[in-house]
């Protein structure tokens, strides 16, 4: 079994439900109706193009507190569905809440956050086609990511470029992707969120792609998920982690932890994010606590 009907819908981006049917009623629900903006004043949007797509794309960055009243240099988050990451009113089912977090952190990073493309969204979150749901454009996708984003993001905003001060993070296909975009350009990403991974979308491609990988030993990698998800969901991300380690990434670079209560939701991601982030960049040891330093 892959995942439920509805983590599929979820993926898919089937969120606005129009009307209900049961036996001859039907009544009309909306969905996304009355959803109050809830993003911090510290968040801004782009309108960003997307060459090796062809597209656009509105990207989210969050810029810490202290951004306009010190002169320091920041790490820098990527995440995916950007939609679902600041603001309730454009999310899917509900944010994650990372500026209200990060708002708290007296050492907090820039954020990116890229939307996702809607109906694109499977295409573009994985480099090889799945038969039923496509999939294919994740190779054009990192590349944007990485040769067009970044170094935007880097030459107008006070960022620390290098890998080590470098994130990237996401969530089922945001999670998939995430891994694929981290292991293809290693010399670029240090720091990575592994949310619910849809890796069942691609197995049998991603494990040869792992296999091959050559992380870097200092690479950090966060994995999470709940025992409530798919039934393939636990067994699946177990192996992402033996074959990581297989490629050399160590017990102290890599976290692991499966939430009995834990679901394919944007509550579950939302409540364990803080606990991510502050694996990822706070640190526990002393390379890690160099990332965050003036």
């Amino acid at each position: 079994m892959r995942e439920s009907k509805s983590a599929v819908v979820r993926m898919l981006g089937w969120g606005r439900l129009s009307s209900i049917c049961l036996t001859s009623i039907c009544w009309s629900v909306s969905v996304q109706a009355q959803k109050l903006h809830t993003v911090s004043p510290t968040v801004t949007t782009l309108e960003v193009t997307v060459p090796q797509l062809h597209r656009t794309r509105r990207v989210w960055v969050y810029l810490p507190s202290d951004y306009t009243t010190s002169h320091r240099r920041y790490p820098v988050l990527y995440l995916q569905d950007g939609q679902n990451v600041f603001d309730e009113a454009t999310s899917f089912s509900g944010e994650w809440g990372v500026d209200e977090t990060l708002n708290q952190e007296k050492r907090a990073a820039i954020v990116v956050a890229v939307d996702n493309g809607g109906d694109k969204r499977l295409d573009e979150y994985s480099p090889w086609r799945n038969p039923q749901y496509g999939g294919g454009e994740g190779r054009e996708y990192a590349a944007f990511l990485v040769e067009t984003l970044k170094p935007y993001i880097d030459q107008h905003y006070r960022t620390r470029p290098s890998r080590r001060h470098t994130g990237i993070g996401g969530s089922s296909m945001g999670a998939l992707i995430s891994v694929y975009t981290a292991l293809h350009y290693p010399k670029v990403y240090g720091r990575v969120g592994v949310f619910s991974p849809a890796l069942w979308f691609a197995k049998d491609s991603l494990d040869r792609f792992v296999r091959q990988a050559r992380p870097k030993h200092t690479t950090r990698f966060y994995l999470v998920a709940g025992a409530q998800e798919s039934e393939t969901m636990v067994p699946y991300m177990a192996e992402l982690r033996d074959q990581l380690h297989q490629t050399g990434v160590s017990s102290r670079q890599l976290h692991y932890t499966v939430q009995a209560d834990g679901k394919h939701s944007e509550w579950f991601w939302r409540r364990e994010f803080p606990a991510a982030y502050t694996w990822l960049f706070g640190g526990i040891s002393a390379e890690t606590k160099k990332i965050l330093a003036p």
